[in-house]
């Protein structure tokens, strides 16, 4: 618009310079040689507004060449704003990789600093942005702590991005997928959720099930397996062998063996549980507490005492103080003591 001006403007002023000369000065003509080059003749007019139209086309070059370099300059200005966007958007959604090429000092410092910086939105930030990329991914990241379920893959995030195993797990919570189906392709899915699903099958699915899927067995898990052994509902038959198959499968504290044995001292008859635990403690050291919780809680109180007799003098020392007690008629309740 500016370039339209100036040129209206000069034709005007040309024009005025032309008709004045041509008007009040001479009406005469004259040839010019130029550098020998003979010229034709023309009007004296005519050649007076030469030098100002070479004038204005020179003036012409430059604005046009320096308006070009300013164009430039705008459109790296405009791309790395994008690119600062689009870096935001990013460091929101968590992504590891964030490399952006600035061409703009102000732009580079900007995108430096985000590119190494993790940033998490407040709560409802996204009415206050104007920008629709940044306030869509807000908006999105809002709906996913608020346990809803939104669309991820246009951002191509991974499996373990944090925004898409929540999302994951809304699903999950949703019914939108089931924990064999989690399972099943446990590839796609993160390990945590994984574990949760597998927890919550443990709950519910038959012997054949849980041992389909028992590379994801943990503790919380064998303990809900533990939990139904003759329970009142969904109730779960299981063997010796199957269940001594699970707990090899992980590595169990002394703690453990005793929280598992006070877990079967509800459900699992009592023949099963001694055998059970005579023959952990055989090949498992860490399950003899087990085993004499058992005895104990069973009032099998010989075999008891022959363990504790053939044991080192600080070892077992809380089996020996209860048993102490029950010399003394003092009854207390074994769990007290473990």
């Amino acid at each position: 618009m500016q370039l339209k001006k100036y040129t209206i403007a000069s034709f005007i002023f040309i024009g005025i310079i032309g008709w004045y000369i041509y008007a009040y000065v001479s009406q005469s003509s004259i040839a010019i040689d130029l550098f020998g080059l003979p010229l034709p003749s023309l009007s004296v007019a005519i050649w007076a507004i030469v030098p100002l139209v070479i004038y204005y086309i020179a003036t012409l070059v430059h604005i046009s060449f320096y308006s070009l370099l300013g164009s430039f300059k705008l459109r790296k200005d405009e791309k790395d704003y994008e690119k600062l966007i689009d870096s935001i958007v990013d460091a929101y959604l968590g992504k590891v990789n964030r490399n952006y090429d600035f061409k703009t000092p102000k732009y580079k410092l900007l995108g430096t600093l985000i590119e190494n910086s993790t940033l998490f939105p407040a709560k409802n930030m996204s009415f206050d942005i104007d920008n629709e990329k940044i306030k869509t991914v807000l908006k999105l990241i809002e709906d996913i702590k608020n346990g809803e379920v939104v669309e991820l893959k246009k951002y191509s995030l991974p499996s373990t991005n944090a925004l898409v195993i929540q999302n994951e797990k809304n699903r999950y919570k949703k019914g939108d997928i089931s924990a064999e189906e989690i399972l099943s392709r446990a590839d796609k899915f993160d390990s945590s959720l994984c574990a949760e699903a597998y927890v919550d099958l443990c709950k519910t699915a038959s012997l054949s099930i849980i041992e389909k899927y028992k590379l994801f067995l943990t503790k919380d898990a064998l303990f809900e397996i533990l939990a139904r052994i003759n329970a009142d509902e969904n109730v779960l038959t299981i063997s010796n062998e199957a269940l001594i198959n699970l707990l090899s499968a992980m590595e169990l504290l002394e703690a453990d063996y005793v929280r598992i044995a006070t877990i079967l001292s509800v459900g699992m008859v009592p023949e099963q549980r001694i055998n059970l635990f005579s023959t952990l403690s055989d090949s498992h050291e860490e399950a003899m507490s087990a085993y004499l919780f058992t005895l104990f809680d069973l009032e099998m109180l010989e075999p008891a005492d022959e363990i504790l007799q053939n044991s080192q003098p600080l070892e077992y020392l809380n089996f020996k103080s209860y048993r102490a007690l029950k010399e003394c008629n003092k009854n207390f309740n074994i769990n007290l003591f473990v």
